[in-house]
């Protein structure tokens, strides 16, 4: 048995598009929602996208990269104090043993 394909018609395309652009979830996460492929969506996103809502999206894509180079940031100065604080207990260890 051969499945039938489902045609959608241009306006639920273009609500669909909008659907995705105004969403904070995964493009995998609205399809599945809407029991659309995730391929077909996407080429409805390239073929259908307009950039009259992404401001509100670019803004939190921004917010993200600031966050995740903080984030960075912050794990290789953690990365240096702990080696800073091996190096001194090694230090401590060897100035605090007694002479012969």
């Amino acid at each position: 048995m051969t499945q039938q394909r489902q045609h959608y018609n241009e306006e639920f395309k273009k609500k669909a598009v909008k659907y995705v652009q105004e969403q904070t979830k995964t493009l995998p996460e609205i399809a599945e929602e809407m029991q659309i492929p995730v391929g077909t969506l996407k080429n409805w996103m390239t073929q259908y996208r307009s950039f009259e809502n992404e401001p509100v999206v670019t803004a939190n894509a921004e917010k993200l990269r600031e966050m995740e180079a903080k984030l960075k940031a912050s794990e290789r100065e953690k990365k240096d104090l702990e080696e800073e604080l091996a190096i001194l207990k090694k230090a401590l260890h060897i100035f605090s043993k007694e002479k012969n």
